[in-house]
C-alpha cells in the first residue's frame, strides 16, 4: 500500500503522534505500517527473538531498549520478521548486519549500528506502553513509517 507520513499528517495534524528525527531505516522495505505490538527490553532479547517467530499479522514490533548501545536486532531476527509477516519494527535502540538486513523486505528503524550483540539480562514486558522519540507508542494504535519519519495514530488512516 503506498501512502506519505506527510500526507497523513497534512489530513490529520489534530490526532497524530510524530516521533523525533532520530531513527534511520535499514530495512529492505522502504515503509511500513500497521497495528503496534510492543515490547519492552532489558538489552536481552531472547523475548523479541519469540515475539517475532508468532504470526506478525502485518503489524509493527515496537522495541524499546532504552537507548542501550548494544544491537538487539540482526540478520536473524529480520529473517524471522520476514518469515512470520511482520510489517516492520521499529527501535529504541541499534541494529546489527545491515548489510543483509537491507535486502529483507521488512522496516527496520532504529537508532543506529552497533556490532556488539545484547548481552543476557533480565527479561522483557510485552504489551505494555512504551514512550521514546516524543511518541507514547500503545497496543493497538497504527504506525506509519516511511523516508519522512515515524508517526502513529489511535486508529488506522483512511489512505
Amino acid at each position: 500500500m503506498e501512502f506519505f507520513t506527510a500526507d497523513l499528517c497534512d489530513a490529520n495534524a489534530d490526532n497524530v503522534q510524530i516521533a523525533r528525527p532520530d531513527f534511520t531505516n535499514y530495512g529492505g522495505a522502504k515503509r511500513c505500517f500497521g497495528p503496534i505490538r510492543t515490547i519492552k527490553l532489558n538489552e536481552h532479547n531472547a523475548d523479541l527473538i519469540s515475539m517475532l517467530q508468532e504470526d506478525g499479522e502485518a503489524h509493527v514490533a515496537v522495541v524499546d531498549v532504552n537507548g542501550d548501545y548494544c544491537a538487539v536486532v540482526g540478520e536473524n531476527l529480520m529473517k524471522f520478521a520476514a518469515q512470520n509477516n511482520w510489517a516492520g519494527i521499529v527501535i529504541n535502540g541499534y541494529v546489527r548486519d545491515i548489510h543483509i538486513t537491507k535486502t529483507i523486505d521488512v522496516a527496520l528503524f532504529a537508532l543506529g549500528t552497533c556490532p556488539y550483540k545484547s548481552p543476557n539480562k533480565a527479561p522483557a514486558k510485552r504489551g505494555v506502553e512504551v514512550v521514546f522519540g516524543g511518541v507514547a507508542f500503545r497496543e493497538g494504535e497504527y504506525l506509519y513509517g516511511d523516508e519522512d519519519g515515524i508517526v502513529v495514530f489511535a486508529k488506522e488512516q483512511v489512505i
